[in-house]
């Protein structure tokens, strides 16, 4: 049998909630778990979730993104730039997981692999996925960063993408905790670090697994 093609919406640091989750869907080898983006910031275990995905990683066939937060940190942990906006938007809770004692090389050898592998897109069948959007007009590989990483469904629906695949998405959060499914579009981020749920689907047959921060099922 083919295995399923499944996504995990933004996790930003809720293991409890990404541990039941998993739990939930079960991943077999032949499944294919793609996740979204945003491990890191805002909730309480960025540490935690890193270990969880890096041990999922070698149980299924997992395609990790590149999220803005991913990409906050990074910029400042290896390429000095400034901290203030990343520590601003859940840097700090991130650095505290990891015991942060005022070294910035503080990623073990295989978390560092693990941000190492991040990609832009993904995609697969009749579904492309990326971290927040798309420009319909360009080909996936000649997207922005801004556009993939950062930009805000709030500022508009992209119209479907000239591939006519249906795009996976997350980073603009479904405070309401609803996904949003406007046919040619999935957003599945629904605000789990802000007391909502962290979403897996099965892209192909639609179903949903939804599971809070303290690890309730929906």
């Amino acid at each position: 049998m083919p295995g399923r093609l499944l996504a995990i919406g933004d996790i930003h640091g809720c293991r409890v909630a990404l541990e039941k989750l998993l739990e939930l869907i079960a991943p077999t080898p032949e499944d294919i778990v793609v996740t979204l983006g945003d491990y890191v910031d805002r909730g309480p275990d960025s540490r935690g979730v890193i270990d969880v995905l890096v041990q999922l990683g070698k149980q299924t066939r997992l395609v990790s993104l590149l999220g803005n937060h991913e990409e906050m940190m990074l910029s400042v942990i290896r390429h000095g730039e400034p901290h203030h906006s990343w520590l601003r938007h859940g840097g700090v809770e991130t650095l505290d997981s990891y015991g942060f004692d005022g070294n910035l090389d503080f990623l073990s050898d295989d978390h560092e692999a693990f941000f190492d592998s991040l990609g832009d897109y993904f995609e697969h069948g009749n579904f492309f996925f990326t971290h927040a959007a798309y420009d319909p007009d360009e080909p996936l590989d000649q997207q922005t960063p801004d556009m993939l990483r950062w930009y805000s469904l709030t500022e508009g629906l992209p119209a479907p993408h000239l591939n006519g695949k249906t795009a996976i998405v997350g980073h603009t959060a479904n405070r309401d905790g609803e996904v949003l499914d406007v046919g040619h579009l999935l957003c599945i981020d629904t605000y789990c670090y802000g007391g909502g749920w962290l979403t897996a689907v099965d892209v192909e047959t639609r179903q949903y697994w939804q599971v809070s921060e303290d690890g309730r099922v929906r």
